[in-house]
């Protein structure tokens, strides 16, 4: 869940965390931990819309990590050898045809060993980020950030890291406890506005019922120069419909009865309620609307660097390109 030169987020970042729970609903800035953090490992299922059950929405003591309604302060980065941060390498290089074709095996593999198909994704996109920015010491939030499977890469590559996750049994996946776990919404960000480097998102914005409230949240809580990530499955793709591809092309409800017929359960992605439909013109026309936001770059994710032109294509841009990827900076 998205990148900048300066570092006012990091004066922002440093008000700590309240000995005691926040009370619901407020919003504070992510607290870096002076601890070094452990190693650690996206279902979309999650009902990201919903803001979580009574409890405080903002960050909490670490003792409270872990916990329906805590949090642990932020990950700070891995130390680092002489040669810089200690960076993932990748099965390639470049932003070729090599790249796309690891990334398709790697998510064909996705349902069996989700965690090595998020672990190279997040390499990748750490890879990425980096074509516009230096990582490090940058405040990263990571929105919907599952079990955390985005950690290690940021870390390694000298960022500080945050993640938010509505769900506790999605954040509980990885099956450890680290720092930097904040339960909340993405529709209401329970941190303070201009408040990280670097917002990220990645396969979220399908998940949510209000999107352009989701987006308007990640452009508040980045601070001006700031950069935002955004990565999302749009609808209209071969891949729209998630589990339930290519019939959702026939519609998200008569998808979802074919594979509930087929398999004997519904899906996990529930379309109407967890999945929805999402498209390249609506979000670039978002961006275009905001003046807060300049677009940097918008490309199809896992397609080589060549076929950006396809987001100039009406039409074509939505079948195409897959996975949208955009990168902003916050004005």
């Amino acid at each position: 869940m998205s990148d900048t030169a300066a570092s006012a987020a990091t004066s922002t970042a440093s008000t700590a965390a309240a000995s005691t729970a926040p009370p619901a609903g407020s919003r504070q800035a992510p607290t870096p931990s002076a601890a070094t953090p452990e190693p650690g490992g996206e279902s979309r299922a999650a009902a990201f819309g919903t803001a979580p059950p009574a409890g405080p929405s903002g960050p909490v003591p670490a003792s409270g990590a872990g916990t329906a309604s805590g949090a642990q302060a932020a990950a700070t980065p891995r130390e680092r050898t002489k040669e810089g941060p200690l960076v993932r390498a990748l099965p390639y290089s470049g932003f070729g045809l090599s790249r796309s074709k690891t990334l398709f095996l790697a998510h064909r593999k996705e349902p069996v060993d989700p965690a090595g198909f998020y672990s190279l994704i997040a390499a990748d996109s750490v890879r990425q980020l980096m074509r516009y920015t230096s990582l490090t010491g940058q405040l990263v939030l990571d929105v919907g950030g599952g079990p955390g499977y985005f950690r290690s890469a940021f870390l390694d590559a000298g960022a500080r890291y945050v993640w938010v996750e509505p769900d506790v049994s999605e954040m509980e996946a990885g099956g450890i406890e680290v720092p930097g776990r904040v339960r909340g919404s993405a529709l209401d960000l329970p941190f303070l506005s201009g408040s990280v480097d670097l917002c990220y998102t990645s396969n979220v914005l399908e998940h949510v019922p209000d999107p352009w409230r989701m987006c308007s949240e990640l452009a508040r809580v980045t601070r001006p120069g700031g950069l935002i990530f955004l990565s999302y499955t749009n609808w209209l793709s071969p891949w729209g419909g998630h589990e339930t591809a290519p019939w959702h092309y026939l519609g998200g409800d008569r998808a979802a009865a074919r594979f509930e017929r087929r398999k004997g359960k519904a899906p996990k992605n529930i379309y109407g309620k967890t999945l929805f439909p999402v498209s390249v013109a609506d979000t670039l026309a978002w961006a275009k609307r905001r003046s807060d936001v300049e677009i940097l770059d918008a490309m199809p994710r896992y397609l080589p660097d060549w076929a950006k032109v396809i987001i100039r294509i009406p039409g074509a841009r939505e079948i195409v390109t897959w996975n949208l990827a955009m990168v902003l900076r916050k004005r």
